[in-house]
């Protein structure tokens, strides 16, 4: 009877070895490097162009100008032809004008002009502002009023004020949108040294009712200006 496992010879039978070939996880494969650098250099332009847009997106335009556009140093008396203030103080003679401001915020030009003989001092000026940044509607009228009291005008831009100078001429503002215009007529009666009125001087001409043609100068230098 076989009690353990034995046979005879005393030879003992050991349990095989068995043999598997298992082996470990492999190592991660590396990544190659400019597959990621190129996914995070789109990926930054795609916000850096983002970002561009929506800036864009926000910048302000600014007011509209209507048509209005800064005009170049001795420009304002060539687009200004005073016809109309012409045919009633007499042939336009000298011209001046002063300097021209071009900034961001605002441009401004001014424009003199002579009429009649030299010696009757019948001067018309000009004055054209340009607003670019500011709307001018809220403090117009109240710096016109500063010069006098004021006759509203119709049919001249948005608003159109005039002041009578008591037969020696007058001052007429406008505003048009952004625009700012300013006629300005007088007449100075010539004197001497001594301050007397100088012989035979001339005399001078009827002013009454001048805002009407000083309206029809302003109304086309006003079409003038957005050509």
């Amino acid at each position: 009877m076989i009690s353990e496992p034995e046979f005879e010879g005393g030879t003992t039978f050991e349990t095989a070895e068995v043999l598997t070939e298992e082996q470990g996880p492999r190592p991660p494969r590396a990544r190659r490097p400019w597959l990621w650098a190129l996914g995070g250099a789109v990926a930054a332009s795609a916000v850096w162009g983002g970002g561009l847009y929506a800036y864009e997106q926000r910048k302000d335009p600014g007011p509209d100008l209507g048509g209005y556009a800064t005009v170049a140093e001795e420009e304002l008396c060539k687009l200004a032809k005073f016809r109309a203030l012409g045919g009633i103080l007499g042939e336009r003679n000298v011209d001046g004008h002063g300097d021209v401001l071009d900034e961001a915020a605002i441009s401004e030009a001014s424009c003199s002009a002579a009429f009649g003989p030299q010696e009757a001092g019948q001067t018309v000026d000009v004055r054209y502002t340009l607003h670019k940044t500011i709307d001018p509607e809220h403090e117009f009228e109240a710096r016109a009023r500063q010069s006098g009291v004021l006759r509203k005008i119709d049919g001249i831009g948005e608003q159109a004020w005039f002041d009578d100078a008591g037969g020696q001429g007058g001052t007429l503002w406008i505003l048009d949108g952004q625009a700012e215009l300013q006629f300005q007529m007088y007449w100075q009666i010539p004197f001497d040294e001594s301050g007397n009125p100088v012989e035979g001087a001339p005399e001078q001409p009827d002013l009454s009712g001048i805002d009407v043609p000083m309206s029809q100068d302003a109304l086309a230098l006003m079409a003038a200006l957005k050509k």
